[in-house]
């Protein structure tokens, strides 16, 4: 999707305008249902026209004869561009762009057609330019849609990046806007949170004016209600779920990871979370990730690994020592 775009807006830089109607054939990145009647458009390549002020209208399916010159230009420029560097080597995007250009000049600019007798540059120039719309001050920003829904710590995990929405939206139906720097997320069509863009590390985002005043329940959930559910599995459990909302920023980023631990009683049991939260908490893990995964590979039935004893301290030239830092 992103190359589909990017190619459209990379072809109205190029020709230095926007045409009224784009008539595509029917790819999955332009085209979710083909239909001779109503075809349904994707909503990425909708907002993508919107933003030039043109319209979409795919071809019929399986009617090349619907786009014949574009057929035509795709077999020129792949006898005159691609033939002609099929045999040279490149090294970089760079500079195989810059051949490119070379070869489009020769083509476009300098190779009259047989018939016409006139460059497809004057062709452009006379015939299309008149009729083209004016490129937009900004160029298109490619953005893509997910839908999601907001997690009872009123955060919403986008690419394994959590980001916060206003506390009152907990457990609704959102949908989010991603682009390659930000994150909006809307509710019924109305934007109530946006984002710079962070990176899939499992962090959290959070605004303060998203955050609910202290210990305010929403959903029937508060920090104390699950630091008593934890505790009621055991002592280890309770210490491990109180050590993951103490870590965070804000108790709330704690939240998920909490009720995972919590809910894992339904599927092993409270002895096995207890042995495993145990078990967590000797090698230094605060995860719900770490717990499930000891879990399920049954780690909680076997004793935790012995640390080496703390030995004399070793005499070699290559160790500096405390002392080399006074």
């Amino acid at each position: 999707m992103g190359d589909w775009i990017g190619g459209h807006t990379g072809a109205f830089e190029a020709i230095g305008g926007v045409p009224r109607l784009i008539v595509p054939d029917n790819p999955k990145t332009a085209v979710i249902k083909a239909c001779f009647y109503e075809p349904t458009v994707n909503r990425s390549y909708i907002e993508m026209a919107a933003h030039y002020d043109t319209a979409i209208l795919p071809a019929r399916p399986r009617k090349p004869r619907d786009k014949a010159k574009v057929e035509a230009a795709v077999l020129i420029m792949e006898r005159w561009l691609l033939g002609r560097l099929r045999h040279q080597i490149f090294y970089s995007l760079a500079e195989l762009n810059i051949a490119i250009q070379a070869l489009l000049v020769k083509v476009n600019d300098e190779r009259p057609l047989r018939r016409l007798g006139v460059t497809r540059r004057q062709l452009l120039e006379d015939l299309d330019r008149p009729h083209l719309k004016p490129l937009p001050v900004e160029p298109y920003v490619f953005a893509e849609w997910r839908t999601r829904r907001v997690g009872i710590d009123y955060h919403v995990d986008v690419e394994r990046h959590y980001y916060s929405v206003p506390y009152r939206f907990a457990k609704e139906q959102v949908e989010v806007r991603l682009t390659a720097r930000t994150v909006e997320i809307f509710v019924r069509g109305e934007r109530i949170a946006a984002h710079m863009r962070g990176s899939g590390d499992g962090k959290h985002t959070t605004l303060q004016e998203h955050m609910p005043s202290s210990h305010r329940r929403y959903a029937g959930w508060t920090v104390e209600r699950i630091r008593r559910d934890a505790a009621a599995i055991g002592p280890s459990a309770g210490a491990l779920c109180g050590l993951i909302l103490e870590e965070r920023a804000h108790p709330e980023q704690g939240f998920r990871s909490c009720l995972g631990i919590v809910r894992l009683v339904k599927a092993f049991g409270r002895a096995r979370v207890e042995a495993a939260c145990g078990r967590a908490l000797e090698i230094g893990t605060r995860t719900y990730g770490s717990v499930k995964s000891i879990l399920d590979n049954n780690l909680d039935h076997q004793a935790p690994p012995q640390r080496a004893a703390d030995g004399p301290a070793i005499d070699h030239h290559n160790i500096r020592g405390a002392g080399y830092y006074h």
